[in-house]
């Protein structure tokens, strides 16, 4: 009881210096929270664009694209910020100058991640949160007939698989100290490339199409799609919801396997300095 005690101070404890982080350095957030805004408006403004480039053509609903296109935005920009506070564990010491004490701390690496993650995921709730609600404003987008219970849930259960994702790609900081953090993009963006976040799968050449199958977003996307957009009541999201669950129940104990050997092999070679 008091080992359970203590671990979940020490998770709680990665939890209130990432807060205090984001505390001390609130301009920046600033900046990001208006950058992530006027990113989400433009890429969804092209549907009310596309609507006027087809001359009030019938069949191009600009409402429908822009809400396709809002829905895009919204759940890729939750699942990438989970994604890279989560590669930025490595980050986030060195730049604390705290790498060294944290990784040879008597403290288990499950117990680092979950104060990680857990801060992650709410941040990243607030922050998309915050960018729906300008989206509502701008596009006047009505959300009484969506489902947005049903698309948390998918959004949440998304959450664990691209944890598991993160946790791999944050070997990449820790065994390339100088640009790591910057290979790690590749990863998100063969993720963007495949999941339709801007467009349906099936306008993808085949090859591309089958790794979308294994995209955990891809799911998480149709499914928060139906459950907005069509407002498809919370019972018919299971199909969206268990392919990502099983996602994450296999990536996460896998990533923690990884990253532990990796951090196994940075210690023997001596990469836990402060500076790349």
């Amino acid at each position: 009881m008091a080992l359970a005690v203590h671990q979940l101070r020490a998770t709680y404890a990665f939890v209130e210096r990432n807060a205090n982080i984001v505390k001390r350095y609130w301009s920046w957030e600033m900046v990001w929270m208006v950058y992530s805004i006027a990113n989400s408006l433009s890429v969804s403004f092209i549907g009310m664009g596309f609507e006027q480039m087809g001359g009030g053509n019938a069949e191009v609903d600009g409402r429908y694209l822009v809400l396709y296109l809002v829905i895009g935005t919204l759940v890729w920009r939750y699942l990438s910020t989970i994604f890279y506070w989560i590669t930025d564990v490595i980050g986030i010491e060195r730049w604390e100058g705290t790498i060294e004490y944290t990784l040879m701390a008597p403290i288990s690496r499950l117990t680092h991640m979950a104060g990680q993650t857990f801060f992650a995921v709410v941040y990243s709730l607030f922050f998309t949160a915050i960018v729906l609600i300008a989206n509502v404003i701008v596009f006047k987008i009505d959300m009484r007939q969506a489902n947005l219970l049903g698309g948390t849930l998918v959004l949440l259960a998304g959450s664990f698989s691209f944890i598991g994702v993160g946790i791999m790609a944050s070997i990449l900081p820790l065994l390339f100290p100088e640009r790591g953090s910057q290979m790690t993009h590749v990863i998100i963006a063969l993720l963007l490339l495949v999941s339709g976040v801007y467009y349906p799968i099936n306008v993808l050449p085949s090859p591309l199409k089958e790794m979308a199958t294994f995209s955990p977003a891809t799911y998480v996307l149709d499914g928060t799609r139906r459950a907005l957009l069509e407002g498809a009541p919370t019972s018919e999201m299971w199909p969206y919801i268990w392919p990502v669950l099983i996602m994450g129940a296999l990536l996460i104990p896998v990533g923690l396997w990884v990253f532990r050997q990796a951090e196994l092999y940075a210690k023997r070679a001596g990469k836990l300095h402060r500076n790349g």
